[in-house]
């Protein structure tokens, strides 16, 4: 079982820097980030972490589902 501390170093490692300035990531490349440590997540169990541990985000995703892009 992953620490927290090492859930959101792989959160941290995914997000991007958008064209407006702004810090973006997805649920997608979090999932995938969290894989490559050995730690499998599902997609609503990373948005399930986000939601809880991240308040500095929303969801901008234009599509519904799982898939957030934050």
């Amino acid at each position: 079982m992953p620490q927290p501390d090492e859930i959101y170093s792989a959160f941290c490692q995914v997000m991007r820097r958008g064209g407006n300035g702004g810090w973006t990531g997805s649920t997608r490349d979090f999932v995938a980030e969290l894989k490559r440590r050995n730690w499998p997540h599902s997609l609503r169990a990373a948005d399930q972490w986000i939601e809880i541990h991240i308040t500095l985000f929303r969801d901008i995703s234009i599509e519904a589902g799982d898939y957030w892009l934050f």
